[in-house]
């Protein structure tokens, strides 16, 4: 289940609430009882396990020209 961030704007705390996607605007109050509450931008990030960076994709070369590889564009 996804987890967002909030802040309260009475007392200032930022807590998080674990709810469906279905649910996630929907207003959470924070854990002191503050209704004022205003969601997070939160971003995601990624690790990739081996040290290494992924190596770069290279498009496929072509055999001639064109739409059709050469065969018809004369």
């Amino acid at each position: 289940m996804p987890s967002y961030s909030f802040r309260c704007r009475s007392c200032g705390d930022t807590f998080e609430v674990n709810r469906p996607m279905a649910e996630s605007s929907n207003p959470a109050s924070c854990p002191s009882g503050h209704a004022d509450t205003v969601k997070l931008l939160t971003t995601f990030g990624t690790v990739s396990r081996g040290g290494a960076a992924p190596a770069a994709s290279q498009a496929p070369s072509s055999a001639g020209g064109g739409c059709c590889g050469g065969s018809c564009c004369g």
